[in-house]
């Protein structure tokens, strides 16, 4: 997916249009200058065409500020990582010095540049903008971003500008992004696989900075092995790589078919494990998790189970997930666990017959049918499963509204004991006949 920077001095409007543009309030917005020390990140699509869009931190050179080094740097890595550059101004304010800074560090840059002047809400800062062609930078487009207005035009230049990215052979191929917090032994995992050193193993978290890919043949099944930088928690990303480090997790996580989660025995299934189980389960991923460095772990007769009934008990209520215990540096059950994924793939992409459904699934309703509301009743006739890359049944009934979730979750319990969905998040609709 390619990706938009938005740059400038602190204060022009920046975050605000940032969350107009991936609809929704994430950045936080005020009128004290330098309120993003981060960048933030999101997803946002015009015109059919979709696009991960960073906020930055205001450029300011020369600054007292202890924070702003940090921030220039965070903004000049943005830059590299962006494929078109929007320099926001402000029209209120005119050109400034800081403004002139980031003008002339973008004009180095050998990458699209959209310059927006923005708060302009009137006729007279329109012709108050003329200005801004001093900066050298060529035609401008106006906007005020609290507003909104003219932010399609500029949204028309972005995509203009974006490049076309190629769709590679492999991208056909399933994806298993092998994924968990750092230095819980993803790369040792791939590594053991393969049988070769591919990747760079050390004690230090955070020695994968990048999402790398691996053709990968097994029981005659062949896949790409992705390997993700680990995902920590926001408030620990420091280093100014790991913020694209933990974007392309996420990134690698969303274009996954199925996401191998590994965590470290020693730890547990902690806080930081559980966002990324839940990130993969909102995504609508097949999953398997392993606990790895099991040999590290002090044994007694019920240890196993009783570790995986805590970490199912955290799950809830997606509890249908395979558990494997391994150890990478033993080379103990590695290819079960891959075994385990290619299972969790083909449950992904099962299609079931509508004859099949409606078989087994509405003897089930009849047996026991949505509970009456207000008097009325709930009658359920038809089932179909829906064409989508993973299983989303449609369940068409007279009063779909009055079905409620823990009827929902009824009738996936009974789609999963039937039909074997085993590591796959399963979707349930209620559509009127």
């Amino acid at each position: 997916m390619s990706i938009v920077a938005i740059v400038g001095r602190p204060n022009v409007g920046k975050s605000t249009l940032f969350n107009r543009l991936i609809q929704r309030r994430e950045a936080i917005t005020d009128a004290v200058s330098g309120v993003t020390r981060d960048r933030h990140y999101g997803k946002s699509d015009w015109n059919g065409k979709e696009f991960s869009v960073i906020d930055t931190g205001g450029y300011v050179v020369g600054s007292d500020d202890v924070f702003e080094a940090e921030i220039d740097t965070q903004v000049e890595l943005a830059i590299d990582e962006a494929d078109v550059i929007l320099f926001m101004v402000d029209a209120e304010d005119g050109i400034t010095g800081m403004d002139e800074d980031v003008a002339n560090l973008l004009r180095k840059v050998k990458k699209p540049v959209v310059l927006a002047v923005n708060k302009v809400d009137n006729p007279k800062r329109e012709q108050d903008a003329v200005e801004f062609y001093n900066l050298g930078l060529g035609d401008f487009f106006t906007l005020s971003s609290t507003s909104g207005s003219g932010t399609g035009d500029i949204l028309d230049k972005i995509v203009e500008l974006l490049p076309d990215t190629p769709v590679r052979e492999e991208d056909d191929l399933p994806r298993f992004a092998v994924v968990g917090r750092p230095n819980a032994g993803k790369s040792s995992f791939i590594n053991a696989l393969i049988g070769e050193n591919r990747y760079i193993v050390t004690d230090i978290a955070g020695t994968t900075r990048d999402s790398i890919d691996t053709k990968y043949n097994r029981f005659g099944f062949e896949f790409n092995l992705v390997d993700t930088a680990g995902i920590r928690r926001k408030k620990k990303v420091k280093e100014d790589l790991e913020f694209y480090s933990v974007m392309r997790s996420v990134r690698a996580i969303e274009h996954a078919d199925v996401c191998i989660l590994i965590l470290d025995a020693t730890r547990g299934f902690d806080g930081q494990v559980q966002n990324i189980f839940w990130l993969a389960e909102r995504n609508r991923k097949g999953i398997v998790v392993l606990v790895n460095k099991w040999d590290l772990v002090d044994k007694e007769t019920n240890t196993a189970k009783e570790f995986e009934a805590q970490i199912r008990r955290e799950m809830e209520p997606f509890t249908d997930v395979p558990i494997v215990f391994i150890s990478v540096l033993n080379k103990q059950r590695i290819f079960k666990a891959i075994e385990t994924a290619v299972d969790v793939f083909k449950n992904r992409t099962k299609r079931i017959k509508t004859s099949e459904l409606n078989e087994v699934m509405l003897p089930l309703i009849d047996h026991y049918p949505p509970p009456s509301l207000k008097g009325k009743f709930v009658k359920i006739k038809f089932v179909t499963q829906l064409p989508t890359p993973q299983p989303q049944f449609a369940f068409f009934c007279n009063l779909p509204q009055y079905v409620k979730e823990p009827y929902k979750r009824y009738l996936e319990n009974q789609l999963r004991q039937k039909f074997d969905f085993h590591g796959v998040p399963i979707s349930v609709y209620m559509r009127k006949k």
